[in-house]
């Protein structure tokens, strides 16, 4: 089986490489990632900008090939389908492991579940997992054992023409898996002013903000699992027609 791993967070960060040698126990693994982070770019592609590709050699991860670009996550799975394998099928996508959480609204933001959408565009499978922490030194290992077990499981269940699945996992023991549906939220308080501009310069923010879970009652939702250290695995779909208003 060809898988293809990709990411957003970059080349070399813990949760690509350790995903990377875990899914070597299921076939023939290529990483094709970003050379640098590129959190919250989505299925944003590189419309003006070349792009280049190279090959890592020094790396460690059980026979797998490396491959990093200046792209996006996007632009690598279109570089793994045209260049990389424009002859040989690709049989499944995983993203990740990212680092924080792509649940509730974060899916939308997501270079990494931007890249399973691109996936899914081509026909492939895809599958995107983060852990609910921005920390590069983050403890996987509570999460290790459920990367193969269920990415196998839901490849060979079948993933359905232009649906991903989004998996967010919780920090520490994981007690059990659910499967869930995206939390209703928001983000509030996102700029967060600079304190030093340059010369000229108005006025300046950086991202920051402060998630709001608008249904904090609700049992069934990602959210919720991963308060509760579950595995929260969510189906997403390509089609983002609302067929209630038609």
């Amino acid at each position: 089986m060809n898988i293809v791993v990709v990411n957003d967070d970059g080349w070399g960060t813990a949760g690509i490489r350790l995903l990377a040698k875990e899914m070597t126990q299921l076939g023939r693994v290529t990483v094709v990632c970003p050379d640098g982070a590129r959190s919250g770019k989505a299925a944003s592609i590189s419309v003006e900008t070349p792009m280049y590709v190279r090959k890592i050699e020094d790396h460690d991860l059980n026979g797998a090939e490396v491959y990093v670009t200046n792209g996006t996550p996007a632009d690598c799975i279109k570089i793994a389908r045209e260049f990389l394998f424009p002859e040989t099928p690709i049989d499944l996508v995983v993203s990740g492991i990212n680092h924080g959480s792509n649940a509730a609204i974060n899916a939308m933001y997501s270079g990494t579940i931007g890249a399973c959408f691109v996936a899914a565009e081509k026909g492939i499978p895809a599958i995107g997992w983060s852990i609910d922490s921005h920390a590069m030194d983050v403890d996987l290992h509570w999460l290790q054992p459920f990367l193969v077990e269920v990415t196998q499981h839901l490849y060979e269940e079948g993933i359905a023409p232009r649906t991903i699945f989004n998996i967010n996992a919780p920090v520490g023991e994981i007690e059990g898996m659910r499967w869930t549906r995206q939390c209703v939220g928001h983000w509030t308080k996102e700029l967060v002013p600079l304190e030093e501009l340059p010369e000229g310069v108005l006025k300046g923010w950086k991202l920051g903000g402060e998630f709001i879970n608008d249904e904090p009652s609700a049992t069934d939702t990602d959210i919720w699992a991963m308060q509760h250290q579950l595995l929260a695995i969510t189906p997403l779909s390509l089609d983002w027609t609302d067929y209630g208003s038609l």
